[in-house]
């Protein structure tokens, strides 16, 4: 890779960065391409050799999202050990990438976000849809293992599994961060592992 892509893709990444940063403190609607390039450092017109406008950063958002999303189901799926285990090593994955992004719950339920932009709002669909499908295989896996029961349906199990942090996550932002979303996802995971557990013959 050539050394003007790299620095390309780094400005890139630092841009959608600081766009999410802002998105924790503001509106979708707030957001201003003056205010992303003060954040980084540059000045507007220089944003606009990375990206077209505000709507191609908020389509990179989700993207890095996406990225963010499958390279923890990927870590997880590679750790050594029960299916257990990863699927708590993905939940508190999840938990952190949410502490570190205030603006991931506005940016889910944004209407300025999705609502508006249909194009963007199957894509968000789309990512989410995707990471069920992969918790829905741990699942799978650990019912083959004889860890999980095999009565249980892995797609609503992986809904289960993301309902322990949405919830969470909406209360940890409308709290300004008071929501123990890490305490919150501790808990519930203890009684989510009893009720999913085979039991022992």
């Amino acid at each position: 890779m050539g050394t003007k892509k790299l620095e390309g893709e780094i400005r890139r990444e630092q841009i959608v960065k600081a766009a999410l940063e802002l998105l924790g403190t503001r509106s979708v609607g707030e957001l201003s391409m003056a205010d992303i390039a003060r954040r980084v450092g540059l000045v507007p017109s220089a944003i606009y050799r990375h990206f077209d406008g505000r709507e191609a950063i908020l389509d990179a958002i989700v993207d890095l999202i996406d990225r963010r999303l499958k390279a923890s189901l990927e870590a997880v799926g590679q750790q050594p050990g029960r299916v257990f285990d990863k699927l708590r090593a993905l939940l508190m994955r999840h938990v952190q990438f949410v502490r570190e992004n205030h603006a991931l719950p506005r940016i889910v339920f944004s209407d300025e976000m999705v609502s508006r932009n249909p194009a963007r709002r199957a894509r968000v669909y789309q990512v989410i849809e995707a990471y069920l499908v992969g918790v829905g295989e741990l699942v799978r896996q650990g019912q083959a293992a004889g860890e999980i029961r095999t009565d249980l349906d892995p797609k609503t199990v992986a809904m289960l599994f993301l309902g322990i942090v949405q919830p969470g996550a909406v209360l940890w932002h409308l709290s300004d961060g008071q929501f123990d979303i890490a305490r919150h996802a501790k808990g519930a995971w203890r009684q989510f592992r009893q009720s999913l557990a085979a039991e022992k013959g």
